[in-house]
C-alpha cells in the first residue's frame, strides 16, 4: 500500500476544520490503495485550531513563525508519505477530488501536479479584483518561466515526495505557491496542471491583497534572476529532477534491502530454534508411573 500525506496550513481555522476534515475521503483513498495521514500546521493561531485538528484525527505540527511558506516547509518536513497533497483550511479546495487526482497522477506518470482554479465555472468563488490579480500574476509568471501554467497562485498541489528534495523554495509567505510551481517546472520534473472546482471561502479572509501582491511580484523577479545564475553555472551537469529521481530510487532500494535482510534474519532465527518435544500421551505417563 502506498502512503499519502495531506498537508494543510491553518491560521485561526477552528471554525472551518470540521468541514475540511470531513471532506477528505479516507475510506475511498484506502480502497484505492492509499494509507493517508493528515497534517495540520498550526501557524501561530490564537483560536482552538490545534485542539480541533487533533480531535478530528489530524497530526498537528506547530509553526510559530507566521507565513504561508513557513507553514508548508514545516508540514513537508513532518510528512512521511510517498506522495504529498496540499490545500488550504478554508473550505475552498476540493479534497474530495483526491482519489480522481491521484489516479491522474499515476495514469499520466506525473511527478508534480498543480491545479487551475481560474475557470469560468469558478467565478462566483473569488472576488473580481482577486480574479484579475491572479490572472495578471499568472501571466507574468508564464512570461518569465515559460511553463504554460494558467494559475500560478493555486494552493492545491500533489507531488511525489522526491520533488521536494530536488527544488529550492525559499518564500516564507504567499509567494511560496508560485515559487514551488516555477521551481518544479524549471528543475525538469514531469509536471501537469489540471482544472479543479474552487469553492467559496468559509470564515475570515486572511489574504492581504496589496502587500501579498507586491511580495509576489518581487519574488518572481528574484527567482528569475536566481534561476538564470544557477543555469549558467558550469557545475550544473545533471538536471535537479534527474538527481532527485536517482536519490529516491537509491532510498527505495536501500529500504527494500533492509526489509529483505530483516526477513532473512527472521527466517534464520526460526530455522535454528530447538525442536519442540513430542507431545506425551496418556499411555506414556502410565508407563513412567509403572
Amino acid at each position: 500500500m502506498r502512503s499519502l500525506s495531506i498537508v494543510i496550513p491553518a491560521l485561526n481555522e477552528a471554525e472551518n476544520l470540521p468541514a475540511v476534515m470531513a471532506s477528505i475521503p479516507r475510506v475511498e483513498l484506502m480502497e484505492a490503495g492509499w494509507a493517508t495521514e493528515v497534517i495540520v500546521v498550526d501557524n501561530a493561531s490564537t483560536d482552538d485550531t490545534a485542539e480541533v485538528a487533533r480531535s478530528l484525527g489530524a497530526t498537528v505540527v506547530s509553526q510559530p513563525r507566521r507565513g504561508y511558506g513557513n507553514a508548508y516547509i514545516a508540514g513537508f518536513d513532518a510528512a512521511t508519505g510517498d506522495v504529498i497533497a496540499t490545500g488550504d483550511a478554508d473550505c475552498t479546495y476540493p479534497f474530495d477530488a483526491l482519489p480522481h487526482l491521484l489516479h491522474i497522477l499515476d495514469a499520466r506518470n506525473v511527478e508534480f501536479m498543480t491545479t487551475n482554479r481560474l475557470g469560468r465555472e469558478n467565478r462566483h468563488a473569488m472576488k473580481p479584483s482577486h480574479t484579475i490579480a491572479n490572472h495578471a500574476l499568472s501571466g507574468l509568471s508564464r512570461a518569465l518561466f515559460r511553463n504554460g501554467l494558467r494559475d500560478s497562485q493555486s494552493g492545491m498541489w500533489i507531488f511525489q515526495r522526491h520533488v521536494w528534495t530536488g527544488i529550492d523554495v525559499r518564500s516564507p509567505g504567499m509567494a511560496f505557491s508560485q515559487e514551488i510551481k516555477n521551481a518544479a517546472t524549471r528543475a525538469g520534473f514531469r509536471c501537469l496542471e489540471v482544472p479543479i472546482e474552487y469553492r467559496v471561502r468559509g470564515g475570515e479572509v486572511k489574504l492581504n491583497a496589496l502587500p501579498d501582491g507586491v511580495a509576489n511580484l518581487r519574488q518572481l523577479f528574484e527567482h528569475k534572476l536566481r534561476d538564470n545564475r544557477f543555469r549558467t553555472t558550469p557545475a550544473r551537469m545533471v538536471p535537479a529532477a534527474e538527481a532527485a529521481r536517482a536519490n529516491a530510487a537509491a532510498e527505495r532500494a536501500a529500504q527494500a534491502a533492509e526489509q529483505a535482510a530483516a526477513l532473512v534474519a527472521e527466517l534464520a532465527a526460526r530455522a535454528t530454534l530447538p525442536a519442540l518435544p513430542t507431545p506425551r500421551t496418556v499411555d506414556d505417563v502410565r508407563l513412567e508411573l509403572a
